[in-house]
Formats: structure tokens, sequence, C-alpha cells
């Protein structure tokens, strides 16, 4: 499949029309010839996907493919927003609610239809986008209105995705959410709690490390210290070198971002600075369980702190 085709059919949850096919360079012939050969699949009349997309279906995809199916089937005055159109720019929806395909209109339409909510505004608004036929809202619209109404640590992952990707930054932020209709306040406080993460598990655990009110990590990587286990996959962590503790996590779900990777670091380059004493790894399942982790870290910060003979004492109780 060419990259103009795999764009496509990515943003409708994988399937495509025979004129996507057409638009993206594939004659009609050869059309005929990958669905003979199996290596793409008839859906229904005039849809298809290419085979390997249909080995593993996720809830995102199924997603993906019900907006697509009510955007085509709706008005010009009706636009994807909230969750609905986050999923459209490919920023991650972990955490939000993806039972109803979210879209707001100037008028209710024909009444309520099962599976979506219509959220009414006249006129619709700004931030509007027309991308490859699909009426959705802006990227920092669309994250100011989930961090006006979703649980806030999903919001803080979506806010925190789509600025890694330079989807957006705090000054557009600021603008979408000052043009809310309602919940400003919620959102401005998603946008206070954001944690600069390279993935959903690091801005859950940074997330959950500030709701229990740890110290922050050091914006500095953590030195090398050997793995907790063979078996555990590669993994990122953030280090406090007050506590010296190095926290572990494995880097699930990664944001995108169109820059190219930076250079890894050099190996030959020395850490300066204080050695890490303790460990403490925190499993991607873990993450569902805030108070449990955040008594693991103060664990190792007090393990550390035994065996290096440092004491951090709160100023607040003396």
């Amino acid at each position: 499949m060419n990259p103009h085709l795999a764009v496509m059919a990515s943003i409708r949850g994988g399937v495509f029309t025979r004129a996507d096919a057409r638009a993206c360079g594939y004659p009609d012939a050869d059309i005929d010839s990958l669905l003979a050969s199996g290596s793409w699949r008839r859906i229904r009349r005039g849809t298809y996907a290419a085979h390997r997309s249909l080995m593993l279906v996720t809830d995102e995809v199924l997603y993906l493919r019900r907006i697509h199916s009510v955007l085509r089937r709706s008005g010009p005055s009706v636009f994807a927003s909230h969750q609905s159109a986050a999923a459209l720019h490919a920023l991650p929806v972990w955490g939000l609610d993806l039972t109803r395909v979210q879209v707001t209109a100037p008028d209710g339409g024909s009444g309520r239809l099962r599976g979506i909510h219509r959220h009414i505004r006249d006129p619709v608004g700004p931030g509007l986008q027309l991308w490859n036929n699909l009426r959705l809202v802006s990227p920092a619209r669309a994250v100011a209105e989930v961090a006006a109404a979703a649980p806030p640590q999903p919001a803080v992952v979506l806010a925190d995705a789509a600025m890694y990707a330079g989807l957006v930054n705090r000054r557009t932020l600021s603008h979408a959410v000052a043009q809310l209709e309602q919940g400003g306040k919620r959102a401005l406080d998603v946008l206070d709690r954001l944690t600069g993460s390279a993935s959903v598990a690091e801005s859950r655990l940074r997330f959950i490390l500030a709701e229990a009110g740890l110290p922050k990590p050091s914006p500095a990587p953590p030195p090398d210290i050997d793995p907790p286990d063979e078996d555990v996959p590669a993994a990122e962590g953030l280090w406090f070198p007050d506590e010296r503790t190095v926290v572990e996590y494995q880097p699930r779900y990664p944001f995108w971002c169109a820059e190219s990777e930076p250079s890894p670091h050099d190996p030959q380059q020395r850490f300066e600075g204080p050695q890490p004493v303790e460990s403490c790894w925190i499993h991607w399942a873990d993450l569902s369980d805030p108070p449990t982790v955040a008594d693991r870290i103060r664990s190792a910060f007090d393990r550390a702190a035994r065996r290096t003979g440092v004491r951090h004492f709160d100023l607040a109780r003396m």
C-alpha cells in the first residue's frame, strides 16, 4: 500500500474505497489483482481494507471507522469534535469514552441517534477544518474540549501528546480554552498539569507523581543502571538526584512526532553528579493503581535515605 493510501486509510480506521485507491494512483486492474490475491479484502460493496489491518482490530480502530461513517452520513454543518476530532488528528485517546462519536452542529438535526453525542453550538464556532473530506475541529480546540469535559488524567495525556507532536502550543491551547462556552476553568487546570512527556505511560506516571505530592524528577536523564530483570523490556527512567533514586517504566504507547529522532547520547560521555543507590520498576498495569505506585516510590526514596544517611525533612511539619 502506498503511503498516501495508508494515511487515508489510517484516519478511517483502516478502510478505504475504490475511489480512494484510484485517487492514490491505483488503476482498476491493480485493485482487482490485490483483491484477487487476498492482499486487500472486501469489507462491503466498494469498501476495502488491507489484509494486515484486519489482523488486529482495536477499539480505537473501530472508533475511527464509526467516526468516518457518521461524518459521511451527516450534513456539511456537522463537525467531529472532542475526542473524535482528536482521534482523527492521530492523537492517543487512552482513557477517553469511545462509546459515542462526538460531533458539534448548529442544531439538533433529525433527533437523537444511537452512538452519537451531538453538541449544539450555533454558530459551530472557530477552529474548523476540512481534511481529506472530513469535517473536524482543530487539534487545539479538540484538546480544549476534552480538557473541559473528560477526567483529568486522560485529558493531560491527550494534551501532552498534542504538544509533543507539535500540533498545539500553550498559546493556541489557551486561546482555544478562552473560546469554550463552558468548562473553561476545568480546562485551564489541565493545562497547568502538563508534564512534557513522550509516551502515554510517562504522562500517566508523571501525573501520579504530581497528584501524590512527590518531588519532580530531574530534566536530565538518569545514569545507566542494571535493568531490574532480564525479561523486562527496554525501559525509560525518571531521575531523582536528591533522593538518589531512578524510577523506571516501560514507555508504552509513545507519542508521535514529525521531527526526526534525537541522536543518542554519546556512550563515552560520563555522568557527573550523584549516583543512584535505589531503583523502582513501575509496570504498565501498576499505573491503574496510583496509591500503590506512589507508596512504592516513597519506599524506594526511604531505602535510599537509609543507605546514604541523607534525610529530607518536611518543612511544613516543623
